[in-house]
């Protein structure tokens, strides 16, 4: 029998990465998300209803999508203006980023990037 738990959604998502301050910088100072919580070990930003967190890694492996564990994360975007300023804010940065693109299979249209890592994100229409 099925467990169907209640819940209103995702609290928090926890990564690694290889350079804590190169990764806070990405998210904080290039993508513009605002950290509200950090210390010597980790540091965290809301996007929408949700935490993200990153933790300092303990090995010298980058993150492979191939690899079982996440494939990408993506972010919801209501507007295509916001989405081809963001791939163009990427795109000013330096930022390896598609471009905006359309999703064969959804029908959706989308950016993706990979941060310092090389965890790749996606903003996303819904």
């Amino acid at each position: 029998m099925a467990i169907n738990p209640k819940t209103p959604g995702i609290h928090h998502i926890n990564l690694r990465c290889l350079n804590l301050d190169e990764t806070k910088k990405f998210y904080g100072d290039v993508i513009g998300f605002p950290v509200i919580l950090e210390n010597d070990q980790l540091f965290a930003f809301p996007v929408g209803n949700v935490i993200i967190v990153f933790k300092l890694a303990d090995g010298k492996t980058q993150f492979d999508p191939f690899t079982i564990g996440t494939d990408h994360i993506a972010i919801a975007c209501e507007a295509e203006d916001e989405l081809n300023r963001v791939a163009k804010g990427l795109s000013d940065a330096g930022v390896e980023n598609t471009g905006v693109k359309l999703d064969p299979i959804l029908q959706k249209l989308y950016v993706a990037f990979k941060d310092p890592d090389r965890i790749q994100w996606e903003f996303y229409m819904i």
